[in-house]
This record gives C-alpha cells, structure tokens and sequence, in this order.
C-alpha cells in the first residue's frame, strides 16, 4: 500500500475515534505536543497511561471483592483513573468513571460493581483502537511517510 492511502486511512480511523466518542479534544492537544525532537511523546504518554491504569482496575478490583468496601478508597481510585483518562482525551473511560463515582457517593455496591465492569470494557476498547492507531502510524514511518495531524473539521 502506498504511502497517501496509508495516511489517508489513518486520518479516516482516527476521525472514527472522535465520532464514537471514544476520544476528544484532549488527545489532539496531546499529539500537539509531539515534535521531532521528541517523535514517541503521545505513545510514551499512552504508555504510561496503560501501566497506570491497570494498576487502578486491579486496585478497583480488589477494593470492591473486599467483604467491606471501603468507598472512599474505591473513589480515590476512580478519581485517579478518571482524571488520567481525562487528560489523555479517553473520554468514554472518563464518562464511565463519572457514573462510578456517583455510585461510590451513593454506597451502592452493585452500581459499583456494574460500573467496574464497564470501566474494564472500555478500557479494553481504548487500548486496543490505541494500539492500532499506533500500528499503523509505525507503518508510515516505515514506508517512508510522515505522519498527517488530525484537524477538527468533522
């Protein structure tokens, strides 16, 4: 596959990421920050992102199976994950994390507990579309090509 239709696709599979809400603003301010001085800055932030989130789901995980739940150390978690997703612009693990926090304010185990799994799911989305994105921002670079930014003109 030539180069433009490579980057063709991967303008069209980003912009897919925005109108499914799977991304936002967020995530185009963050690639902003990316130059050739430092040409790996948004997947080194992702990356981090990832190590850091499933260490919160594992947390999460083990607080809510507790036969006690502490939900003010269930919110802290939350709040964590909800704020690093916020600023990488996963904006679907933000809006979930939203709900679970209602949840934890409310003491209520299974909105909890549903909420968790839901966070899990959407994480697993966000890591994967992300992985792809990735891929086939590798593949640019190694046939040649630069990588197009992604405008919001959708």
């Amino acid at each position: 596959m030539e180069v433009g239709q490579m980057q063709r696709r991967l303008l069209e599979y980003t912009k897919s990421l925005f109108m499914e809400g799977v991304l936002d603003n967020q995530f185009l301010q963050l690639q902003q920050l990316q130059d050739e001085s430092n040409p790996d800055f948004v997947a080194e932030v992702v990356s981090l992102f990832f190590a850091d989130s499933e260490r919160l789901l594992n947390d999460l995980t083990r607080a809510i199976d507790q036969p006690t739940i502490d939900f003010k150390m269930v919110d802290s978690h939350v709040h964590q994950l909800k704020g690093s997703s916020s600023s990488i612009g996963a904006e679907r693990i933000k809006n979930a994390c939203v709900a679970f926090r209602n949840f934890c304010e409310e003491q209520n185990i299974e909105g909890c507990m549903s909420c968790l799994q839901q966070v899990k799911q959407e994480y697993c989305l966000v890591k994967n579309k992300l992985e792809t994105l990735f891929r086939m921002e590798q593949q640019i670079v190694a046939a040649g090509g630069s990588i197009p930014m992604m405008e919001l003109s959708f």
